[in-house]
Protein backbone atom coordinates (compact mmCIF):
# COMPACT_ATOMS: atom_id res chain seq x y z
CA UNK A 1 0.00 0.00 0.00
CA UNK A 2 1.49 3.42 -0.93
CA UNK A 3 2.55 5.68 1.91
CA UNK A 4 0.33 8.78 1.87
CA UNK A 5 3.20 11.08 2.85
CA UNK A 6 5.14 9.75 -0.14
CA UNK A 7 2.11 10.32 -2.32
CA UNK A 8 1.94 13.94 -1.18
CA UNK A 9 5.64 14.36 -1.96
CA UNK A 10 5.00 13.08 -5.47
CA UNK A 11 2.71 16.09 -5.97
CA UNK A 12 5.71 18.37 -5.62
CA UNK A 13 7.79 16.23 -7.94
CA UNK A 14 5.80 14.99 -10.91
CA UNK A 15 3.72 11.87 -10.97
CA UNK A 16 4.37 11.40 -14.66
CA UNK A 17 8.12 11.96 -14.34
CA UNK A 18 8.07 9.35 -11.59
CA UNK A 19 6.33 6.94 -13.97
CA UNK A 20 9.00 7.63 -16.60
CA UNK A 21 11.71 6.75 -14.11
CA UNK A 22 10.01 3.53 -13.06
CA UNK A 23 9.42 2.52 -16.68
CA UNK A 24 12.93 3.62 -17.72
CA UNK A 25 11.55 5.91 -20.44
CA UNK A 26 14.05 8.15 -22.19
CA UNK A 27 16.94 5.79 -21.55
CA UNK A 28 16.86 3.89 -24.80
CA UNK A 29 13.99 1.49 -24.08
CA UNK A 30 11.04 1.37 -26.50
CA UNK A 31 8.01 3.51 -25.75
CA UNK A 32 5.76 0.96 -27.51
CA UNK A 33 3.09 -0.27 -25.10
CA UNK A 34 3.19 -3.83 -26.48
CA UNK A 35 6.90 -4.11 -25.71
CA UNK A 36 6.49 -2.63 -22.24
CA UNK A 37 3.80 -5.15 -21.25
CA UNK A 38 5.82 -8.19 -22.23
CA UNK A 39 9.52 -7.84 -23.18
CA UNK A 40 10.24 -5.30 -20.43
CA UNK A 41 8.72 -7.55 -17.78
CA UNK A 42 10.74 -10.53 -19.01
CA UNK A 43 13.92 -8.44 -18.91
CA UNK A 44 13.19 -7.78 -15.24
CA UNK A 45 13.49 -11.52 -14.61
CA UNK A 46 9.75 -12.16 -14.42
CA UNK A 47 9.44 -14.22 -17.60
CA UNK A 48 8.13 -17.26 -15.73
CA UNK A 49 5.63 -15.26 -13.70
CA UNK A 50 2.05 -16.03 -14.69
CA UNK A 51 0.65 -13.14 -16.71
CA UNK A 52 -2.80 -14.51 -17.56
CA UNK A 53 -4.96 -17.21 -16.05
CA UNK A 54 -7.99 -17.59 -18.29
CA UNK A 55 -11.13 -19.54 -17.44
CA UNK A 56 -13.83 -20.17 -20.02
CA UNK A 57 -17.57 -20.54 -19.68
CA UNK A 58 -17.31 -24.32 -19.49
CA UNK A 59 -14.58 -24.27 -16.85
CA UNK A 60 -11.65 -24.84 -19.23
CA UNK A 61 -8.45 -23.08 -18.22
CA UNK A 62 -5.37 -21.74 -20.01
CA UNK A 63 -2.31 -20.22 -18.35
CA UNK A 64 0.28 -17.91 -19.94
CA UNK A 65 3.53 -16.62 -18.46
CA UNK A 66 5.10 -13.30 -19.40
CA UNK A 67 7.54 -15.22 -21.60
CA UNK A 68 4.54 -16.79 -23.37
CA UNK A 69 3.07 -13.33 -23.72
CA UNK A 70 6.28 -11.97 -25.23
CA UNK A 71 6.70 -14.73 -27.79
CA UNK A 72 3.03 -15.09 -28.71
CA UNK A 73 2.56 -11.33 -29.18
CA UNK A 74 5.64 -11.39 -31.43
CA UNK A 75 4.03 -14.26 -33.31
CA UNK A 76 0.79 -12.32 -33.66
CA UNK A 77 2.61 -9.20 -34.88
CA UNK A 78 4.52 -11.23 -37.47
CA UNK A 79 1.31 -12.91 -38.64
CA UNK A 80 -0.40 -9.54 -39.13
CA UNK A 81 2.62 -8.19 -40.97
CA UNK A 82 2.48 -11.14 -43.39
CA UNK A 83 -1.11 -10.17 -44.18
CA UNK A 84 0.18 -6.79 -45.33
CA UNK A 85 -1.14 -4.80 -42.39
CA UNK A 86 1.00 -1.69 -41.94
CA UNK A 87 1.74 0.60 -38.99
CA UNK A 88 -1.03 3.11 -38.40
CA UNK A 89 -3.81 0.92 -39.80
CA UNK A 90 -6.74 0.11 -37.55
CA UNK A 91 -7.15 -3.53 -36.53
CA UNK A 92 -10.41 -4.35 -34.78
CA UNK A 93 -10.68 -6.94 -32.01
CA UNK A 94 -14.24 -8.27 -32.15
CA UNK A 95 -14.30 -11.37 -30.00
CA UNK A 96 -15.09 -12.78 -26.59
CA UNK A 97 -12.65 -12.48 -23.71
CA UNK A 98 -10.47 -15.28 -25.02
CA UNK A 99 -6.65 -15.28 -24.79
CA UNK A 100 -6.29 -14.38 -28.48
CA UNK A 101 -7.92 -11.01 -27.74
CA UNK A 102 -5.36 -10.09 -25.08
CA UNK A 103 -2.39 -11.41 -27.03
CA UNK A 104 -3.73 -9.84 -30.22
CA UNK A 105 -3.94 -6.46 -28.50
CA UNK A 106 -0.20 -6.58 -27.75
CA UNK A 107 0.68 -7.89 -31.21
CA UNK A 108 -1.21 -5.09 -32.93
CA UNK A 109 0.67 -2.48 -30.91
CA UNK A 110 4.04 -4.14 -31.48
CA UNK A 111 3.36 -3.94 -35.20
CA UNK A 112 2.65 -0.21 -34.86
CA UNK A 113 -0.99 -0.62 -35.89
CA UNK A 114 -3.90 0.81 -33.88
CA UNK A 115 -5.94 -1.57 -31.73
CA UNK A 116 -9.69 -1.01 -32.05
CA UNK A 117 -11.48 -3.15 -29.45
CA UNK A 118 -15.24 -3.51 -29.88
CA UNK A 119 -17.72 -5.27 -27.61
CA UNK A 120 -18.67 -8.62 -29.12
CA UNK A 121 -22.39 -8.15 -28.42
CA UNK A 122 -22.64 -5.28 -30.91
CA UNK A 123 -25.16 -5.84 -33.68
CA UNK A 124 -24.53 -5.27 -37.35
CA UNK A 125 -25.46 -1.58 -37.45
CA UNK A 126 -23.37 -0.68 -34.41
CA UNK A 127 -20.44 -2.64 -35.76
CA UNK A 128 -20.65 -1.19 -39.27
CA UNK A 129 -20.86 2.41 -37.99
CA UNK A 130 -17.65 2.07 -36.01
CA UNK A 131 -15.69 0.11 -38.61
CA UNK A 132 -16.65 2.57 -41.35
CA UNK A 133 -15.71 5.63 -39.30
CA UNK A 134 -12.37 4.09 -38.34
CA UNK A 135 -11.53 2.94 -41.86
CA UNK A 136 -10.66 -0.40 -40.28
CA UNK A 137 -8.27 -2.53 -42.36
CA UNK A 138 -8.59 -5.84 -40.53
CA UNK A 139 -10.83 -7.47 -37.98
CA UNK A 140 -9.78 -10.26 -35.66
CA UNK A 141 -12.82 -12.33 -34.68
CA UNK A 142 -14.36 -15.76 -34.04
CA UNK A 143 -16.42 -17.92 -36.35
CA UNK A 144 -19.64 -17.35 -34.41
CA UNK A 145 -19.45 -13.64 -35.31
CA UNK A 146 -18.73 -14.19 -39.00
CA UNK A 147 -22.39 -13.95 -40.13
CA UNK A 148 -22.62 -10.39 -38.78
CA UNK A 149 -19.41 -9.35 -40.47
CA UNK A 150 -20.32 -10.97 -43.78
CA UNK A 151 -23.64 -9.13 -43.91
CA UNK A 152 -21.99 -5.72 -43.59
CA UNK A 153 -18.70 -6.26 -45.38
CA UNK A 154 -19.87 -4.72 -48.65
CA UNK A 155 -20.41 -1.46 -46.74
CA UNK A 156 -16.77 -1.38 -45.58
CA UNK A 157 -14.42 -0.62 -48.50
CA UNK A 158 -11.34 -0.31 -46.26
CA UNK A 159 -11.79 -3.75 -44.66
CA UNK A 160 -9.27 -6.01 -46.42
CA UNK A 161 -8.85 -8.83 -43.91
CA UNK A 162 -11.16 -10.87 -41.72
CA UNK A 163 -9.00 -13.04 -39.47
CA UNK A 164 -10.76 -15.85 -37.64
CA UNK A 165 -9.18 -17.32 -34.52
CA UNK A 166 -11.10 -20.58 -34.31
CA UNK A 167 -12.06 -21.70 -37.83
CA UNK A 168 -10.56 -23.94 -40.47
CA UNK A 169 -9.77 -22.56 -43.92
CA UNK A 170 -12.36 -24.85 -45.51
CA UNK A 171 -15.15 -23.05 -43.61
CA UNK A 172 -14.08 -19.58 -44.70
CA UNK A 173 -14.82 -17.40 -47.70
CA UNK A 174 -12.61 -15.25 -49.87
CA UNK A 175 -10.91 -12.53 -47.85
CA UNK A 176 -11.14 -14.54 -44.63
CA UNK A 177 -8.02 -16.02 -43.07
CA UNK A 178 -7.74 -18.61 -40.29
CA UNK A 179 -5.46 -17.99 -37.32
CA UNK A 180 -4.42 -20.80 -35.01
CA UNK A 181 -2.03 -19.08 -32.64
CA UNK A 182 -1.00 -22.29 -30.90
CA UNK A 183 0.23 -23.84 -34.16
CA UNK A 184 1.82 -20.71 -35.66
CA UNK A 185 5.65 -20.82 -35.81
CA UNK A 186 6.95 -19.11 -32.67
CA UNK A 187 8.67 -15.78 -33.28
CA UNK A 188 11.36 -15.15 -30.66
CA UNK A 189 12.35 -11.73 -31.95
CA UNK A 190 10.19 -9.18 -33.70
CA UNK A 191 11.31 -5.67 -34.70
CA UNK A 192 8.91 -3.73 -32.50
CA UNK A 193 7.62 -0.56 -34.15
CA UNK A 194 9.53 2.46 -32.79
CA UNK A 195 6.45 4.25 -31.49
CA UNK A 196 6.85 7.73 -30.07
CA UNK A 197 4.80 9.13 -27.19
CA UNK A 198 2.29 10.64 -29.66
CA UNK A 199 1.97 7.57 -31.90
CA UNK A 200 -1.68 6.35 -32.01
CA UNK A 201 -2.22 3.20 -29.98
CA UNK A 202 -5.86 2.43 -29.13
CA UNK A 203 -9.09 3.71 -30.70
CA UNK A 204 -12.11 3.44 -28.41
CA UNK A 205 -15.63 4.38 -29.45
CA UNK A 206 -17.85 6.17 -26.98
CA UNK A 207 -21.44 7.23 -27.58
CA UNK A 208 -23.20 10.36 -26.41
CA UNK A 209 -26.78 11.48 -26.11
CA UNK A 210 -26.96 12.54 -29.75
CA UNK A 211 -25.08 11.97 -32.96
CA UNK A 212 -22.81 9.17 -34.05
CA UNK A 213 -20.39 7.32 -31.73
CA UNK A 214 -17.10 9.17 -31.26
CA UNK A 215 -13.73 7.51 -31.87
CA UNK A 216 -11.50 8.54 -28.96
CA UNK A 217 -7.87 8.31 -30.06
CA UNK A 218 -5.31 7.26 -27.46
CA UNK A 219 -1.52 7.32 -27.93
CA UNK A 220 1.42 5.33 -26.54
CA UNK A 221 2.26 7.87 -23.81
CA UNK A 222 -0.96 6.81 -22.08
CA UNK A 223 1.09 4.00 -20.56
CA UNK A 224 2.59 6.45 -18.06
CA UNK A 225 -0.79 7.27 -16.52
CA UNK A 226 -2.16 3.75 -16.69
CA UNK A 227 0.92 2.22 -15.11
CA UNK A 228 1.16 4.71 -12.26
CA UNK A 229 -2.56 4.64 -11.39
CA UNK A 230 -2.57 0.83 -11.51
CA UNK A 231 0.24 0.86 -8.97
CA UNK A 232 -1.00 3.69 -6.74
CA UNK A 233 -4.80 3.50 -7.01
CA UNK A 234 -5.39 -0.21 -7.58
CA UNK A 235 -2.41 -0.89 -5.34
CA UNK A 236 -0.99 -3.59 -7.60
CA UNK A 237 2.08 -5.14 -6.02
CA UNK A 238 4.40 -8.05 -6.90
CA UNK A 239 2.64 -11.34 -6.28
CA UNK A 240 -0.87 -9.95 -6.64
CA UNK A 241 -3.67 -11.88 -8.34
CA UNK A 242 -5.82 -9.24 -10.01
CA UNK A 243 -9.32 -9.46 -11.44
CA UNK A 244 -10.93 -6.73 -13.53
CA UNK A 245 -14.50 -7.53 -14.55
CA UNK A 246 -14.52 -5.17 -17.53
CA UNK A 247 -14.62 -6.36 -21.14
CA UNK A 248 -11.76 -4.98 -23.30
CA UNK A 249 -14.43 -3.66 -25.67
CA UNK A 250 -14.60 -0.77 -23.17
CA UNK A 251 -11.78 1.46 -22.02
CA UNK A 252 -11.65 -0.01 -18.49
CA UNK A 253 -11.00 -3.42 -20.03
CA UNK A 254 -7.91 -2.12 -21.84
CA UNK A 255 -6.53 0.56 -19.49
CA UNK A 256 -6.93 -1.64 -16.42
CA UNK A 257 -7.76 -5.05 -17.88
CA UNK A 258 -4.60 -5.22 -20.02
CA UNK A 259 -2.22 -2.26 -19.80
CA UNK A 260 -2.31 -1.51 -16.08
CA UNK A 261 -1.79 -4.99 -14.62
CA UNK A 262 0.72 -6.18 -17.21
CA UNK A 263 2.77 -2.99 -17.00
CA UNK A 264 3.00 -3.72 -13.26
CA UNK A 265 4.07 -7.33 -13.87
CA UNK A 266 1.27 -8.95 -11.86
CA UNK A 267 -0.90 -11.97 -12.60
CA UNK A 268 -4.37 -11.22 -13.87
CA UNK A 269 -7.27 -13.64 -14.06
CA UNK A 270 -10.02 -13.48 -16.67
CA UNK A 271 -13.42 -15.15 -16.44
CA UNK A 272 -15.03 -15.41 -19.87
CA UNK A 273 -18.53 -15.98 -18.56
CA UNK A 274 -21.58 -13.94 -17.62
CA UNK A 275 -22.61 -12.78 -14.18
CA UNK A 276 -23.44 -15.47 -11.65
CA UNK A 277 -23.08 -14.83 -7.93
CA UNK A 278 -21.73 -18.23 -6.89
CA UNK A 279 -19.54 -18.49 -10.00
CA UNK A 280 -17.96 -15.12 -9.22
CA UNK A 281 -17.33 -15.93 -5.57
CA UNK A 282 -15.98 -19.36 -6.50
CA UNK A 283 -13.65 -17.73 -9.02
CA UNK A 284 -12.25 -15.37 -6.36
CA UNK A 285 -11.85 -18.26 -3.92
CA UNK A 286 -10.23 -20.62 -6.44
CA UNK A 287 -7.64 -18.18 -7.72
CA UNK A 288 -7.06 -16.38 -4.41
CA UNK A 289 -7.76 -12.99 -5.98
CA UNK A 290 -6.15 -10.18 -4.00
CA UNK A 291 -7.25 -7.06 -5.92
CA UNK A 292 -10.69 -6.79 -7.48
CA UNK A 293 -11.80 -3.98 -9.81
CA UNK A 294 -15.55 -4.19 -10.40
CA UNK A 295 -18.53 -1.95 -11.21
CA UNK A 296 -21.45 -0.58 -9.17
CA UNK A 297 -23.90 -2.51 -11.35
CA UNK A 298 -22.21 -5.79 -10.46
CA UNK A 299 -21.91 -4.81 -6.82
CA UNK A 300 -25.63 -4.03 -6.64
CA UNK A 301 -26.42 -7.40 -8.21
CA UNK A 302 -24.31 -9.05 -5.51
CA UNK A 303 -26.09 -6.97 -2.87
CA UNK A 304 -29.45 -8.08 -4.27
CA UNK A 305 -28.57 -11.69 -3.43
CA UNK A 306 -27.66 -10.78 0.15
CA UNK A 307 -24.78 -11.83 2.38
CA UNK A 308 -25.40 -15.59 2.41
CA UNK A 309 -23.73 -16.48 -0.93
CA UNK A 310 -20.52 -14.70 0.10
CA UNK A 311 -20.49 -16.53 3.43
CA UNK A 312 -20.35 -19.86 1.58
CA UNK A 313 -16.90 -18.99 0.15
CA UNK A 314 -13.45 -18.19 1.48
CA UNK A 315 -12.86 -14.65 0.25
CA UNK A 316 -10.10 -13.85 2.73
CA UNK A 317 -7.54 -13.37 -0.07
CA UNK A 318 -9.15 -10.04 -1.03
CA UNK A 319 -7.15 -7.09 0.30
CA UNK A 320 -8.20 -4.20 -1.99
CA UNK A 321 -11.49 -3.49 -3.75
CA UNK A 322 -12.17 -0.72 -6.28
CA UNK A 323 -15.14 0.32 -8.38
CA UNK A 324 -15.53 2.00 -11.78
CA UNK A 325 -18.12 2.84 -14.42
CA UNK A 326 -20.65 4.99 -12.59
CA UNK A 327 -20.92 6.53 -9.13
CA UNK A 328 -20.70 4.11 -6.22
CA UNK A 329 -23.67 4.50 -3.91
CA UNK A 330 -22.91 4.83 -0.17
CA UNK A 331 -24.96 1.71 0.56
CA UNK A 332 -22.55 -0.35 -1.56
CA UNK A 333 -19.58 0.91 0.45
CA UNK A 334 -21.22 0.01 3.76
CA UNK A 335 -22.35 -3.38 2.42
CA UNK A 336 -18.86 -4.33 1.19
CA UNK A 337 -17.41 -3.50 4.60
CA UNK A 338 -19.88 -5.92 6.17
CA UNK A 339 -19.48 -8.71 3.62
CA UNK A 340 -15.81 -8.48 2.62
CA UNK A 341 -14.41 -6.71 5.65
CA UNK A 342 -13.22 -3.79 3.52
CA UNK A 343 -14.83 -1.05 1.44
CA UNK A 344 -14.94 -0.62 -2.30
CA UNK A 345 -12.90 2.43 -3.33
CA UNK A 346 -14.69 4.53 -5.93
CA UNK A 347 -12.66 5.71 -8.93
CA UNK A 348 -13.72 8.36 -11.44
CA UNK A 349 -12.55 8.68 -15.03
CA UNK A 350 -13.75 8.51 -18.63
CA UNK A 351 -12.85 7.05 -22.01
CA UNK A 352 -11.39 10.45 -22.88
CA UNK A 353 -9.18 10.65 -19.77
CA UNK A 354 -7.71 7.19 -20.33
CA UNK A 355 -6.85 6.79 -16.66
CA UNK A 356 -8.29 7.31 -13.19
CA UNK A 357 -8.34 11.05 -12.42
CA UNK A 358 -10.31 11.35 -9.15
CA UNK A 359 -10.16 8.55 -6.64
CA UNK A 360 -10.09 7.18 -3.12
CA UNK A 361 -6.46 6.17 -2.69
CA UNK A 362 -5.62 3.12 -0.58
CA UNK A 363 -5.30 4.20 3.04
CA UNK A 364 -7.25 7.42 2.49
CA UNK A 365 -10.34 7.89 4.71
CA UNK A 366 -13.39 7.10 2.59
CA UNK A 367 -16.47 9.27 2.63
CA UNK A 368 -19.14 6.90 1.38
CA UNK A 369 -20.65 8.30 -1.82
CA UNK A 370 -17.66 10.51 -2.65
CA UNK A 371 -15.43 9.99 -5.69
CA UNK A 372 -12.45 10.97 -3.54
CA UNK A 373 -9.74 13.46 -4.45
CA UNK A 374 -7.76 14.20 -7.64
CA UNK A 375 -4.92 11.76 -8.27
CA UNK A 376 -1.48 13.37 -7.78
CA UNK A 377 -0.62 14.98 -11.12
CA UNK A 378 -4.27 15.76 -11.93
CA UNK A 379 -5.66 19.25 -11.35
CA UNK A 380 -9.44 19.30 -11.00
CA UNK A 381 -11.98 22.00 -10.22
CA UNK A 382 -15.71 22.64 -10.03
CA UNK A 383 -16.48 25.18 -12.76
CA UNK A 384 -19.22 27.75 -13.07
CA UNK A 385 -21.60 26.51 -15.77
CA UNK A 386 -21.64 29.86 -17.59
CA UNK A 387 -18.12 31.26 -17.23
CA UNK A 388 -16.23 27.95 -16.84
CA UNK A 389 -14.19 29.54 -14.08
CA UNK A 390 -13.55 27.65 -10.82
CA UNK A 391 -16.15 28.27 -8.11
CA UNK A 392 -14.94 29.11 -4.63
CA UNK A 393 -17.79 27.90 -2.44
CA UNK A 394 -17.69 24.29 -1.15
CA UNK A 395 -20.88 22.45 -1.95
CA UNK A 396 -21.79 24.57 -4.96
CA UNK A 397 -22.84 22.51 -7.97
CA UNK A 398 -20.84 23.03 -11.15
CA UNK A 399 -19.13 21.23 -14.00
CA UNK A 400 -16.22 18.96 -13.18
CA UNK A 401 -13.21 20.29 -15.07
CA UNK A 402 -9.68 18.95 -15.46
CA UNK A 403 -6.56 20.87 -16.41
CA UNK A 404 -5.26 19.28 -19.66
CA UNK A 405 -1.86 17.69 -19.91
CA UNK A 406 -1.89 14.26 -18.24
CA UNK A 407 -0.33 11.53 -20.44
CA UNK A 408 -3.39 9.36 -21.14
CA UNK A 409 -5.66 12.16 -22.31
CA UNK A 410 -6.93 11.43 -25.81
CA UNK A 411 -5.54 13.54 -28.65
CA UNK A 412 -8.84 13.86 -30.51
CA UNK A 413 -12.01 12.28 -31.87
CA UNK A 414 -11.52 10.55 -35.19
CA UNK A 415 -13.09 12.55 -38.05
CA UNK A 416 -14.66 14.91 -35.52
CA UNK A 417 -12.36 17.84 -34.60
CA UNK A 418 -15.36 20.05 -33.81
CA UNK A 419 -16.65 17.60 -31.22
CA UNK A 420 -13.22 17.43 -29.60
CA UNK A 421 -12.87 21.24 -29.52
CA UNK A 422 -16.17 21.49 -27.63
CA UNK A 423 -14.66 19.50 -24.77
CA UNK A 424 -12.51 22.49 -23.78
CA UNK A 425 -13.26 25.96 -22.40
CA UNK A 426 -11.22 28.56 -20.49
CA UNK A 427 -8.25 26.22 -20.33
CA UNK A 428 -10.21 23.30 -18.85
CA UNK A 429 -11.26 19.90 -20.18
CA UNK A 430 -15.01 19.64 -19.59
CA UNK A 431 -16.04 16.19 -18.41
CA UNK A 432 -19.75 16.78 -19.02
CA UNK A 433 -20.45 15.80 -15.40
CA UNK A 434 -21.72 17.98 -12.60
CA UNK A 435 -20.40 17.72 -9.09
CA UNK A 436 -19.42 19.47 -5.90
CA UNK A 437 -16.30 19.60 -3.75
CA UNK A 438 -16.45 19.80 0.03
CA UNK A 439 -14.25 21.68 2.49
CA UNK A 440 -11.92 18.66 2.77
CA UNK A 441 -11.31 18.51 -0.99
CA UNK A 442 -13.49 15.45 -1.61
CA UNK A 443 -15.44 15.44 -4.89
CA UNK A 444 -19.08 14.38 -5.08
CA UNK A 445 -20.88 13.37 -8.26
CA UNK A 446 -24.22 15.05 -8.95
CA UNK A 447 -25.02 13.78 -12.44
CA UNK A 448 -24.32 14.09 -16.13
CA UNK A 449 -24.81 17.66 -17.28
CA UNK A 450 -27.95 16.62 -19.13
CA UNK A 451 -29.20 14.36 -16.29
CA UNK A 452 -29.48 16.98 -13.53
CA UNK A 453 -33.10 17.79 -12.58
CA UNK A 454 -34.14 21.44 -12.25
CA UNK A 455 -37.26 21.44 -10.12
CA UNK A 456 -38.62 24.87 -9.25
CA UNK A 457 -35.17 26.37 -9.69
CA UNK A 458 -33.52 23.83 -7.39
CA UNK A 459 -30.93 21.47 -8.89
CA UNK A 460 -31.39 17.84 -7.86
CA UNK A 461 -28.75 15.28 -8.74
CA UNK A 462 -30.12 11.89 -9.77
CA UNK A 463 -27.29 10.13 -7.94
CA UNK A 464 -28.32 11.35 -4.49
CA UNK A 465 -31.95 10.37 -5.13
CA UNK A 466 -30.92 6.94 -6.40
CA UNK A 467 -28.62 6.42 -3.42
CA UNK A 468 -31.46 7.24 -1.01
CA UNK A 469 -33.79 4.89 -2.89
CA UNK A 470 -31.28 2.06 -2.60
CA UNK A 471 -31.30 2.38 1.18
CA UNK A 472 -34.95 1.31 1.22
CA UNK A 473 -35.09 -2.46 1.94
CA UNK A 474 -37.38 -3.15 -1.03
CA UNK A 475 -35.32 -1.43 -3.72
CA UNK A 476 -32.81 -3.40 -5.78
CA UNK A 477 -31.95 -0.81 -8.43
CA UNK A 478 -33.09 2.70 -9.21
CA UNK A 479 -32.89 5.51 -11.73
CA UNK A 480 -34.08 9.09 -11.25
CA UNK A 481 -34.92 11.44 -14.12
CA UNK A 482 -36.75 14.69 -14.77
CA UNK A 483 -40.46 14.55 -15.55
CA UNK A 484 -42.25 17.60 -17.03
CA UNK A 485 -44.41 19.50 -14.58
CA UNK A 486 -46.65 22.53 -15.30
CA UNK A 487 -45.78 24.25 -12.01
CA UNK A 488 -42.15 23.37 -11.26
CA UNK A 489 -40.98 22.82 -14.86
CA UNK A 490 -39.51 19.49 -13.77
CA UNK A 491 -40.06 17.06 -10.92
CA UNK A 492 -38.28 13.89 -9.94
CA UNK A 493 -39.54 10.61 -11.31
CA UNK A 494 -38.01 7.33 -10.15
CA UNK A 495 -37.83 3.97 -11.88
CA UNK A 496 -37.34 1.14 -9.43
CA UNK A 497 -36.72 -2.61 -9.56
CA UNK A 498 -37.65 -4.56 -6.45
CA UNK A 499 -35.82 -7.20 -4.46
CA UNK A 500 -37.27 -10.72 -4.27
CA UNK A 501 -40.18 -10.92 -1.84
CA UNK A 502 -41.56 -7.44 -2.57
CA UNK A 503 -44.47 -6.57 -4.85
CA UNK A 504 -45.34 -3.25 -6.46
CA UNK A 505 -48.27 -1.41 -4.92
CA UNK A 506 -49.52 2.11 -4.31
CA UNK A 507 -48.77 1.67 -0.61
CA UNK A 508 -45.17 0.72 -1.34
CA UNK A 509 -44.85 3.69 -3.72
CA UNK A 510 -45.99 6.09 -1.00
CA UNK A 511 -43.73 4.44 1.55
CA UNK A 512 -40.69 4.83 -0.71
CA UNK A 513 -41.58 8.47 -1.51
CA UNK A 514 -41.75 9.35 2.18
CA UNK A 515 -38.56 7.43 2.87
CA UNK A 516 -36.67 9.58 0.36
CA UNK A 517 -38.35 12.76 1.62
CA UNK A 518 -37.01 12.09 5.13
CA UNK A 519 -33.56 11.21 3.77
CA UNK A 520 -33.18 14.21 1.48
CA UNK A 521 -35.88 16.90 1.18
CA UNK A 522 -39.38 17.42 -0.21
CA UNK A 523 -37.78 18.88 -3.35
CA UNK A 524 -35.82 15.67 -3.99
CA UNK A 525 -38.72 13.33 -3.22
CA UNK A 526 -39.93 11.49 -6.33
CA UNK A 527 -43.36 12.68 -7.36
CA UNK A 528 -43.89 9.51 -9.34
CA UNK A 529 -42.44 6.00 -9.08
CA UNK A 530 -42.62 3.38 -11.81
CA UNK A 531 -41.90 -0.19 -10.78
CA UNK A 532 -40.09 -1.96 -13.63
CA UNK A 533 -38.52 -5.37 -14.12
CA UNK A 534 -35.27 -3.92 -15.49
CA UNK A 535 -33.59 -0.62 -16.30
CA UNK A 536 -32.12 0.34 -19.68
CA UNK A 537 -28.36 0.14 -19.48
CA UNK A 538 -25.35 0.11 -21.74
CA UNK A 539 -23.54 -3.10 -22.51
CA UNK A 540 -20.90 -2.00 -20.01
CA UNK A 541 -23.56 -1.76 -17.29
CA UNK A 542 -24.26 1.98 -16.99
CA UNK A 543 -27.90 2.97 -16.53
CA UNK A 544 -29.06 5.00 -19.53
CA UNK A 545 -31.09 7.70 -17.76
CA UNK A 546 -31.41 9.66 -20.98
CA UNK A 547 -33.56 6.87 -22.46
CA UNK A 548 -35.96 7.11 -19.54
CA UNK A 549 -35.94 10.91 -19.65
CA UNK A 550 -36.60 10.97 -23.39
CA UNK A 551 -39.60 8.70 -22.90
CA UNK A 552 -41.01 11.09 -20.32
CA UNK A 553 -40.49 14.14 -22.53
CA UNK A 554 -41.35 12.56 -25.88
CA UNK A 555 -37.88 13.36 -27.23
CA UNK A 556 -35.46 11.42 -29.46
CA UNK A 557 -33.33 9.04 -27.41
CA UNK A 558 -30.14 9.53 -29.45
CA UNK A 559 -27.55 6.84 -30.08
CA UNK A 560 -28.78 3.45 -28.82
CA UNK A 561 -25.98 1.33 -30.25
CA UNK A 562 -24.63 0.56 -26.77
CA UNK A 563 -28.02 -0.32 -25.28
CA UNK A 564 -28.06 -3.73 -23.62
CA UNK A 565 -30.62 -6.01 -25.23
CA UNK A 566 -32.78 -8.30 -23.11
Amino acid sequence: MPDLVAVEEERELSSWELAKLELNWGRGDPVNIGWNLSDRICRQGLGQTKALIWEGFGGQERVFTYEDLRVLSNTMAAFLARQGIAPGERVCLFMDRIPELYIGFLGILKLGAVAQPLFSAFGEESLATRLLDAGTSAILTQKKYLPRIRRIRAELPALRHVIVADAEASALQQGETPLHLDSEPRVEDFPVYPAGPETPSVLHYTSGTTGQPKGAQHVHRSLLSQYLTARRVLDLQPGDIYWCNADPGWVTGTSYGIIGPWSAGVTQVVLDAGFNVDRWYSFIEKHRVTVWYSAPTAIRLLMKEGKTPAARHDLSSLRHLASVGEPLNPEAVHWSREVFGRPFHDTYWQTETGCIVITNLPGMPIKAGSMGKPFPGITAAILDMRTFEPVALPGRVGLIGLAPGWPSMIVGYRNNPEGYAKKFASGWYLTGDRGTVDADGYYWFVGRDDDVINTGGHLVGPFEVESALLEHPAVAESAAVAKPDPVNMEVVKAFVTLKPGYEASSDLELEIMNFVRKKLSPIAMPQDISFVTSLPRTRSGKIMRRVLRAQEWGEPVGDLSTLMED
